[in-house]
């Protein structure tokens, strides 16, 4: 496949305005469902933006785009939240069977009461990440209004780093094939250090002199 064939693939993939209902779905779903492609379905969708001329309308536009992926993603999590939060025991036991989701609820209780929601934000990029902590939030029984505003700014934050990264990739590459696969791999690169730094173990505090 030559790069006008590679170009004209992607754009027939995004072509059209049903791939914003598609992206959000993916988002929103992916929540439940990791395994979903939703941040490559966000990068391709940008990638093909890069091309936008008077010429091809139907390419998907950055701005709608961003604002599809950012509120797709905050009501994922809200309803992941709002789920926990009603989940009582079963849920409760759920959790207490799973070590990774006992320590993450332990250290999103601690980290969100020191007013340390950026660990919300890292979580986000971070493969399972917004799963562990949505759900552990809510589980928690944390009050809306700690664990909300920080849903909004990871959603935000990501959603604007995964538009520019396929944005950029669309300017820097072409809108190929390449290009999208490129920033699909910047993403997965952000998430490995995420998980590295959520995982890495606090510093201990300094003795009193």
């Amino acid at each position: 496949m030559n790069l006008l064939d590679s170009l004209g693939s992607l754009r027939s993939l995004t072509a059209g305005p049903w791939i914003y209902p598609v992206v959000a779905t993916s988002i929103l779903l992916d929540v439940f469902l990791p395994v979903l492609p939703s941040g490559f379905l966000v990068i391709t969708a940008a990638t093909a933006a890069a091309s936008a001329t008077a010429a091809t309308p139907d390419v998907p536009s950055l701005l709608p785009l961003l604002l599809c992926a950012a509120t797709a993603s905050v009501l994922g999590d809200f309803l992941a939240y709002r789920l926990a939060l009603r989940g009582g025991a079963r849920l409760d036991r759920a959790i207490s069977r799973s070590k990774r989701l006992s320590v993450a609820q332990e250290r999103l209780g601690t980290a969100l009461a020191r007013g340390g929601g950026l660990l919300v934000v890292l979580a986000r990029f971070a493969p399972a990440g917004r799963s562990v902590v949505s759900l552990g939030a809510g589980a928690a029984k944390r009050r809306a209004e700690e664990f909300l505003p920080w849903s909004a700014l990871a959603g935000i934050t990501w959603a604007s780093y995964s538009v520019g990264l396929g944005w950029l990739g669309g300017q820097w590459l072409g809108a190929t094939w390449f290009s999208a696969g490129m920033s699909t791999l910047a993403l997965f690169l952000a998430g490995g250090l995420a998980a590295y730094l959520i995982r890495r173990p606090a510093a201990a505090p300094a003795p009193a002199s």
